[in-house]
């Protein structure tokens, strides 16, 4: 994929100069690489934002159009604002024919609609989204396609089962990596309690609690019991009361 964009030339030398250059909308950039030499630029944000935001913008051929003059060149850096997230310089590398280059290319999922593992309700981990590739700098590839049909939950594709873009080799050669797997769903239903459990665990909850009830009662009755005995005169105590108690007379019996 080739993008076009226009740049000029500036000759900025101090920081001041180059604010002044992004508060009227411009990106400051650099060119490098090849025999010639390095160059000072300035690109319109306006024109470049589009391509930035793409996924693949850091291995993509732009044919960059410096003040009428086309050059093949290819993007190796670029700085963001840390508040703002604007891009605020950009690094160009010329593209010298005949040369291979070390890319790292995005990793693009396809035929997700035939996969059994996902159709199951599985789900796709994708633990690499960009792959590291030498690859000859007129043949740069876009994606690195990954083939999910038929792929079953528990599966891990590891890169040699992947197929390479043409003219392309791997950077990392001393062990098979795993690119992505299908995993099991991690949500897991917790099932439904059987109708007649619910219904006994209920009526042993309302009989407990009628228990609870009357036993409260009880014990509010028996307070009020003794705050009625606390008010109540208490009986005369016989000891206390001083009076003595007088055994009854004897009677002689008359003599007849």
């Amino acid at each position: 994929m080739t993008n076009n964009l226009k740049a000029t030339k500036r000759e900025t030398k101090t920081k001041g100069q180059i604010n002044i250059l992004r508060s009227k909308g411009f990106i400051p950039a650099i060119l490098y690489g090849g025999k010639s030499p390095n160059l000072k630029l300035s690109i319109s944000e306006k024109f470049v934002d589009d391509v930035l935001r793409t996924e693949n913008f850091l291995s993509t051929v732009i044919d960059l159009d410096i003040d009428g003059k086309k050059e093949k060149v290819i993007p190796r850096d670029v700085s963001y604002h840390v508040t703002s997230d604007k891009p605020t310089h950009i690094d160009f590398m010329r593209i010298v024919q005949g040369s291979n280059i070390i890319l790292e290319i995005p990793v693009k999922f396809k035929n997700n609609d035939q996969c059994s593992g996902l159709k199951k309700g599985g789900v796709l981990n994708i633990v690499r989204r960009k792959i590291e590739l030498k690859c000859q700098a007129e043949t740069i590839p876009e994606n690195i396609d990954v083939d999910l049909a038929g792929l079953d939950i528990g599966t891990s594709i590891r890169i040699s089962s992947v197929t390479l873009p043409q003219n392309a080799e791997l950077t990392i050669t001393d062990r098979d990596f795993v690119v992505a797997t299908i995993a099991a769903p991690t949500i897991v239903k917790e099932p439904e309690k059987p109708a007649e459990e619910t219904a006994a665990e209920g009526e042993g909850s309302q009989e407990t609690s009628a228990e609870g009830t009357d036993t409260t009662t009880a014990g509010k009755e028996g307070e009020a019991s003794k705050k009625d005995d606390k008010g109540k005169d208490p009986a005369p105590d016989k000891k206390q009361s001083g009076e003595k108690k007088t055994a009854p007379d004897k009677k002689t019996p008359d003599k007849k």
